[in-house]
């Protein structure tokens, strides 16, 4: 368990922000058009789902699955406690990594099935390990496709800008 709680960091906040802002910096460095615009798409997609995401968690409070399991405490409702075993939903993991991977697939739609695939098994792991219950992990994923959906809207508007394809 403790091994595929280190794996699923890599759909932590941190991890999918830095590699979006390195993606961001290497198609700038490279003069690779694409590549720094992907890597804003994906910045702006998990900055988005994020803020979302910390919004619901604040508004709303929910025992994890663990808390439950460990300890037969479960308890939800309105105003988040901001204390982690408290902020099951929605799944942060979950969010960011959607929103990641739609933006990466959006521009790069032959690394589509890759970048889906990470993305659910992010997402599949927070269930696995006790961390989020299913609709927290399935509202997770909605809150990252609705955010990157939003940012590619934006970007569309940006005169000159904004990324190609679907996803």
């Amino acid at each position: 368990m403790r091994a595929l709680a280190r794996a699923s960091e890599v759909g932590s906040w941190q991890s999918l922000l830095a590699l979006s802002a390195g993606t961001l910096a290497w198609g700038m460095v490279a003069r690779d058009r694409r590549l720094a615009e992907a890597g804003r798409h994906m910045l702006q997609a998990g900055i988005l789902a994020g803020i979302v995401k910390t919004s619901l968690k604040r508004a709303v409070h929910r025992t994890r699955p663990n808390v439950l399991m460990d300890e037969g405490v479960y308890a939800r409702g309105l105003r988040g406690t901001g204390v982690g075993p408290w902020q099951s939903f929605p799944s942060g993991h979950s969010a960011l990594s959607a929103a990641v991977a739609r933006a990466a697939a959006r521009a790069y739609p032959d690394l589509r099935g890759p970048a889906y695939l990470a993305a659910a098994g992010v997402v599949s792991a927070q269930v696995v390990r006790g961390a989020h219950f299913p609709a927290d992990v399935l509202t997770g994923a909605l809150i990252g496709v609705a955010a990157e959906a939003a940012a590619h809207r934006l970007a569309r508007r940006r005169p000159g800008a904004g990324t190609s394809g679907p996803a």
